[in-house]
């Protein structure tokens, strides 16, 4: 299932997409759980973003989820980012890093 995004922002910069993004209140991780939450039903009926969406939507995308398991990645996903938040960590885990720790566990264990 492939994302289509547009915005009214800017294309966000090579600085931008490697940067980490700052959850900067409760505010932001709501934000994230929505945009979770609409990919999770398969029904993006917006089609203005946020940089740091355009950000996390890219990065999930390029991770090339399989379809079988999409659904369950994106779930475990939102619950470490909530995990993290509750820990008092400060910027937002992408998709791909949480799938990095993912494999440097197993390969730990």
């Amino acid at each position: 299932m492939g994302l289509t995004v547009s915005s009214t922002a800017a294309r966000p910069s090579q600085a931008e997409t490697s940067a980490p993004l700052k959850i900067e209140s409760e505010a932001k991780l709501t934000q994230f759980n929505r945009l979770i939450q609409d990919l999770l039903k398969g029904n993006m009926n917006r089609n203005t973003f946020r940089p740091w969406e355009i950000t996390l939507l890219l990065d999930i995308e390029a991770c090339a989820l399989a379809t079988g398991n999409r659904r369950e990645v994106l779930r475990r996903y939102q619950k470490a980012v909530q995990r993290n938040y509750d820990r008092g960590e400060t910027s937002l885990l992408r998709l791909s890093e949480y799938l990095e720790n993912l494999k440097n566990k197993r390969k730990a264990s």
